[in-house]
């Protein structure tokens, strides 16, 4: 894994020189496909007089919530603007172990503790993962609706203005360092319920939008594959729940999903059940039901209380940052191929571009320009490229037959696996292999891809 290039997310827009420009001194290594970044100095920009630099953070998920929450701490004058408040997206709900520290999260709102994971094959072959996980490591499973409260509530009390309103488009600035004006429908006591249309004028803007991202289109940020992700949240029996009680379980195969994987991940007194796909959307119902009759008698007389379903993005949009305007979290498109995680990332990603917005303006103080914003996305992309690379390369591998996903889960059951797969999602970092492990595993990995081939041929032939 370490020998992977390093290279930029696609459609990431590098500055051309400009009059009055200055090569950063800490550039990316450059290689073959690089050239040396060139941004105006960010000094250069104006002071903001009488009050502070005014930032509007759209959407109040994950990255919404500690975007606005690192602007709030760091001088900015905060607005986060978000339609549903009790917004419960359908969502595995799954947390690394690292996110809890980085980003403080009390344990009360963790759900589960999960220290077991059975990865189900095509024929219903069962592999029990965890085993290498130290007494303290666990995958956290939350539900979005309490999580994002936690995080907005957490944003407000650093002094963000919480709006609770539907953004409806921006009004892009006629000269430079002019404000963007938003226009929102605002939902709150004075409206009694019923919409009252404003405006809001800001000096930079931070889409944390979704996947059906307002501020993407307004920016003209480009389109991107995404899945569906349909998802129900099922209450079953205590006896049944006590088998989840530290427990996921993830089956992957055609019937659950072409490309994609079907799961039950427990929560405080139900488990969500759900699945995705990008090629057949319109079968998701179909796959919907071939995942629950997988997990069969274990959620059987089960009800159904609540039906779920989202857009989830593939891969990076062509274009994440317009001048003060940059996208972070689903409205950027980082979701990794292969798990599907987003959650860590949106979190992460606000975090980052605020942190960038902070210090160009030195606390607040100075108007920021497009230079300020574009370290974020270099921050960004010379961090997470490797695991969205290795991901993207496994799901490619590994999700395009049943023969293929039987030596997936075939895989899964060896020991170092495992344990590069948990260190390297725990803590959101490219494990690094011990050589003759490695070594191993390849011969390992090559034996099952030749052993599903050979049965996939096999299956060619029954089908004839």
């Amino acid at each position: 894994m370490a020998s992977i290039a390093l290279k930029t997310f696609t459609g990431l827009r590098k500055s051309s020189p400009e009059n009055n420009a200055i090569t950063l001194s800490k550039s990316l290594p450059l290689t073959q496909n690089h050239r040396r970044l060139r941004i105006n100095a960010s000094k250069s920009s104006p002071r903001v007089n009488g009050r502070n630099l005014r930032v509007a953070v759209v959407g109040g998920g994950p990255a919404g919530g500690a975007a606005a929450e690192t602007l709030a701490k760091g001088g900015i004058e905060t607005f986060l603007i978000e339609r549903k408040m009790d917004n419960c997206k359908p969502c595995g709900g799954a947390i690394p172990l690292c996110m809890v520290g980085e980003f403080d999260l009390p344990l009360d709102i963790i759900d589960r503790k999960v220290t077991k994971m059975k990865m189900i094959s095509p024929s219903n072959v069962a592999v029990d993962i965890g085993q290498t996980l130290k007494p303290h490591e666990y995958i956290g499973m939350v539900r979005r609706e309490v999580l994002d409260a936690y995080l907005r509530d957490r944003a407000a009390e650093a002094g963000a203005s919480v709006l609770n309103g539907l953004f409806l488009k921006m009004d892009m600035p006629k000269v430079t360092n002019a404000p963007y004006v938003l226009h929102y429908t605002a939902y709150d006591s004075k409206t009694n319920g019923a919409g009252e249309k404003r405006t809001l004028e800001v000096d930079a803007v931070i889409g944390a939008d979704g996947a059906n991202s307002r501020v993407a289109k307004s920016i003209n940020a480009g389109d991107y594959e995404y899945a569906i992700a349909f998802q129900e949240r099922i209450r079953i029996s205590d006896d049944k729940m006590k088998y989840y009680e530290n427990l996921a379980e993830m089956y992957v195969g055609d019937d659950v999903s072409p490309d994609f994987y079907g799961w039950v991940f427990p929560k405080c007194d139900h488990v969500a059940v759900g699945t995705g796909t990008v090629t057949h959307k319109a079968d998701i119902k179909k796959f919907q039901l071939a995942t629950r009759l997988r997990a069969d008698s274990k959620i059987t007389g089960g009800k159904i209380i609540r039906v779920e379903a989202h857009p989830i993005p593939e891969h990076p949009r062509p274009r994440r940052l317009q001048d003060r305007v940059a996208l972070v979290g689903d409205a950027a498109g980082y979701v990794t191929k292969c798990s599907g995680e987003g959650i860590y990332f949106a979190a992460k990603s606000g975090r980052m571009c605020a942190e960038a917005i902070v210090e160009g303006s030195e606390m607040g103080k100075r108007m920021v320009d497009e230079s300020d914003l574009r370290k974020y996305l270099e921050k960004w992309d010379k961090t997470y490229w490797p695991t969205y690379k290795v991901l993207d390369i496994l799901q490619k591998v590994f999700y395009r037959s049943n023969p293929a996903r039987e030596a997936f889960v075939e895989m899964c059951a060896d020991e170092y696996v495992q344990k590069m797969t948990f260190d390297s999602y725990l803590y959101k970092k490219v494990a690094p292999g011990n050589p003759i492990e490695d070594l191993k595993l390849a011969v390992n990995t090559i034996g099952s891809l030749v052993r599903a081939n050979a049965l996939r041929r096999e299956m060619d032939k029954l089908s004839v």
